[in-house]
């Protein structure tokens, strides 16, 4: 158990506050699949786009586990799933590694806008033909007169459709392998960059996908986010900030759906009992109370892990692979509680199963991570033959 000081408190209390107005209007958002204008309005006005970056660009200041904190209860008091990721993918995709790795003038730039959410970011890095596998990204960018021109196109962007500005992971030395990786950061009106229309999805719909295509897109080299070659450093930053603040929202809607379901389990009568006194009915509870205090656990414990410096490679694996099949377990369990009433719209919770299944493959798939900790633990098995 965590001992939070009362600004924290304070400043959890404080989008708590925001969310009744941010679920307003949410069920017809979700039926047409609408990103709402307004909806991002309330949120920038709560303060909660600021607060893993600096003070100087009208930030807050915060830790990366105050951060969490906040967004946590987003989670448990924000209906909307969509809008909650495209609030994590704004701050996680432009702000964060601009701020931990772009230069002064894009800092002054860019994270003024990108804290009060004048200013909406994305990251572009799968490719219709990679999926998973970074490594093999065919958009590249060469140097003509002192400025980068991008060729390629990207799939499954997060915010595409809305996004002001991009960070867009190409490839700028063929032969370099990981170290021939660049982020770029490229602003939507640049001639030659594209926006595709929304992609239709199952879950997460007020969250809108798009294609971003580049066709000789010029961008200045000062657009660099970090040197040319360093762009798996920045994307293995951007991914850790993205799976603990991403999930740790999820976590709060895990904790929501508990509440929800003991509340119904205490009120529901069935055969002159209510439901929560039969056993069966109870483990799915507390099984789903079980996930979302372990899921918490093990992302809270990473982000601490992670500010004091420490090597969180299978941590960071461990509390996806986790949040991730467990927010899917907590909302098929919850469906299963609510029966029949579970599986109608009116109650939202198969609109939440969607949403979770999402999380098993954006930000590396559960496979993806299986395979991760599984290097780590020395079980390589190409590795293991050559040394047979």
């Amino acid at each position: 158990m965590r001992d939070w000081t009362e600004e924290q408190h304070d400043l959890r209390a404080g989008i708590g506050r925001w969310c009744d107005a941010l679920n307003e209007g949410y069920p017809e958002r979700e039926r047409n699949a609408a990103f709402d204008r307004d909806a991002w309005k309330l949120v920038c006005e709560s303060g909660v786009l600021g607060l893993p970056f600096g003070s100087q660009w009208g930030g807050l200041d915060q830790s990366l586990l105050t951060t969490m904190y906040v967004l946590d209860e987003l989670g448990y008091r924000c209906r909307d799933g969509g809008l909650g990721f495209s609030v994590t993918t704004h701050m996680v995709s432009a702000g964060v590694p601009v701020q931990r790795y772009g230069s002064a003038a894009l800092k002054d730039r860019y994270l003024p806008g990108i804290c009060d959410g004048s200013t909406i970011g994305a990251h572009a890095i799968s490719e219709p033909d990679s999926g998973s596998d970074a490594l093999a990204m065919r958009t590249t960018a060469v140097r003509r007169d002192g400025d980068w021109v991008v060729s390629g196109s990207k799939t499954f962007v997060s915010n595409g459709p809305v996004a002001d500005v991009f960070v867009i992971y190409v490839r700028t030395d063929p032969a370099a392998g990981p170290l021939g990786v660049t982020a770029l950061l490229v602003e939507r009106d640049t001639p030659g960059l594209t926006v595709g229309g929304p992609i239709e999805k199952m879950g997460l719909k007020t969250s809108p996908f798009a294609e971003v295509f580049l066709d000789d897109c010029v961008v200045p080299a000062a657009n660099v986010v970090g040197r040319p070659g360093s762009g798996f450093l920045v994307l293995d930053h951007v991914m850790k900030w993205e799976i603990l603040c991403s999930f740790i929202v999820n976590v709060g809607q895990m904790r929501h759906r508990v509440d929800r379901c003991v509340e119904y389990a205490r009120g529901r009568t069935q055969f002159g009992s209510p439901i929560g006194s039969f056993q069966a009915v109870a483990n799915k509870i507390v099984d789903m109370r079980i996930g979302a205090d372990t899921a918490g656990k093990w992302l809270y414990d990473t982000a601490e892990r992670l500010e004091r410096g420490e090597n969180v490679t299978v941590d960071i694996a461990i509390s996806k692979l986790l949040a991730s099949e467990s927010n899917v377990a907590s909302a098929l369990a919850a469906i299963q509680v609510f029966g029949g009433n579970g599986y109608t719209t009116e109650y939202g919770l198969e609109a939440e199963l969607r949403n979770a299944v999402a999380g098993t493959i954006y930000s590396g798939t559960s496979d993806i991570q299986r395979n991760r900790i599984a290097r780590m633990l020395g079980l390589d098995k190409k590795k293991s033959l050559e040394r047979t």
